[in-house]
């Protein structure tokens, strides 16, 4: 009986010593900080139904919204807003036919993770 894949051939099973590019980063991040705002929009809709309802209710959602933790996870929620809006914006770019090369889409990563990383920093200025 013939088997259908080669015997011989490496298997690396173990994901600690696989080295992706840069664009994997950036594609796999583009993803996670989609269900990051998926899950968040959830909550921040609770939030807001909440502050709707009634005065006292405004108040006690405006009173934990200025806690630390309530600032960590707007600061976290508007982290994976401004990557996925940056990496998305890269998608568009690409989509037009620029940066399709592999070294245009590791420039394009390169510039996704440094306008983020600005651009998180401050946001985290703006809510502290």
């Amino acid at each position: 009986m013939k088997k259908a894949v080669n015997s011989q051939r490496p298997v690396n099973l173990d994901l600690r010593t696989i080295k992706l590019p840069i664009t994997a980063y950036t594609s796999i991040l583009h993803r996670i900080s989609g269900i990051i705002l998926f899950i968040g929009l959830v909550i921040m809709l609770y939030a807001f139904d909440m502050s709707l309802s009634s005065e006292e209710s405004f108040e006690q959602v405006k009173a934990y919204l200025a806690t630390p933790l309530a600032k960590l996870v707007i600061w976290g929620l508007m982290s994976a807003l401004l990557f996925h809006l940056v990496a998305g914006v890269r998608h568009l770019i690409m989509d037009m036919g620029i940066g399709e090369t592999l070294e245009g889409g590791k420039l394009g990563s390169k510039i996704v993770f440094a306008t983020s990383v600005v651009l998180i920093v401050l946001v985290g200025v703006w809510i502290w």
